[in-house]
């Protein structure tokens, strides 16, 4: 049998078994009709249904109680979720970041488009010399940069004092809350 990559696998070309390289390391067998032996160490058992005669559907077993009783906490958990984002904290913390970030995006990006169409249409502004080598192309250059490193800063300050406090308080209140759906300490 060959590999994937094109070499011979097993025994066929009289080197040493894959069984014989990965003795010890939970290696599984599997024989194919042909006299041919699949070895592989990471294959432990059969998927679910493969290779299993004379059944087609497999035995249905009962959840245990406690696995049940762990889903149902899971599901508690989720509601609170949704409880939580339907609260009015949560929504006063969405509505502070689109107050700001919908007006910056919508700045940031027409002040691009604008350098990017003034450099396309208009190269005999862009190429007006400002200060000696430097013209108005390189300056506006250069104030892309400056705006994003000052959108940076101003998202930054803006979420500190606006958004960080009401945020980590009902990330806390939100852990509790699903600490106790979830039947106490998780």
């Amino acid at each position: 049998m060959q590999s994937s990559n094109g070499r011979a696998r097993g025994s066929e070309q009289g080197s040493e078994s894959s069984g014989d390289r990965w003795q010890g390391a939970g290696l599984a067998s599997v024989e194919v009709p042909g006299n041919v032996r699949y070895d592989d160490p990471w294959y432990e058992a059969l998927a679910s249904g493969w290779g299993e005669s004379g059944t087609t559907d497999p035995p249905v077993t009962e959840v245990p109680a406690a696995r049940r009783q762990r889903t149902d906490g899971a599901a508690a958990a989720a509601l609170v979720y949704v409880e939580v984002q339907r609260s009015d904290a949560f929504q006063e913390v969405r509505r502070r970041y689109r107050r700001f970030v919908v007006p910056a995006v919508i700045g940031f990006s027409l002040w691009y488009v604008a350098y990017v169409v003034a450099a396309t249409t208009a190269p005999g502004v862009m190429a007006r010399p400002v200060w000696g080598a430097v013209n108005v192309a390189l300056l506006a250059g250069l104030g892309q940069f400056l705006s994003t490193f000052l959108l940076t800063w101003a998202y930054s300050r803006h979420a500190r004092l606006r958004r960080d406090r009401a945020a980590l308080e009902l990330r806390w209140d939100t852990q509790e809350l699903t600490r106790e759906a979830r039947g106490g300490a998780v």
